[in-house]
């Protein structure tokens, strides 16, 4: 958290990485096989924003820390549950370390 707000990272940049996994939260209670799916294309739209703001480090280093996550919860639900929480304890330990 700290560290992204010390690298110029914004809680909007965050925020749209975020609503789009909320978005797969969702989708995982409907259609579980469409939010896996979902979830890996994350990874390249991800690698896409933080090419696009590479003004600022942190979507890079934010980016380098939720892929190999990613990996680790695709096709499991129970662990992908857990991927939300932790994505939203980063987003509150930037907000907490002064993130815009």
């Amino acid at each position: 958290g700290s560290s992204l707000a010390r690298q110029q990272l914004t809680t909007n940049q965050i925020r749209a990485i975020f609503g789009e996994v909320r978005r797969i939260e969702g989708d995982w209670k409907i259609d579980p096989k469409r939010a896996n799916k979902n979830l890996i294309l994350l990874k390249p739209k991800m690698a896409y924003r933080a090419k696009k703001e590479q003004r600022s480090r942190g979507v890079g280093e934010l980016v380098s820390v939720l892929d190999p996550a990613i990996n680790l919860v695709a096709g499991k639900q129970k662990n992908f549950t857990r991927f939300v929480e932790f994505f939203e304890a980063i987003l509150a330990y930037h907000k907490a370390a002064g993130g815009n």
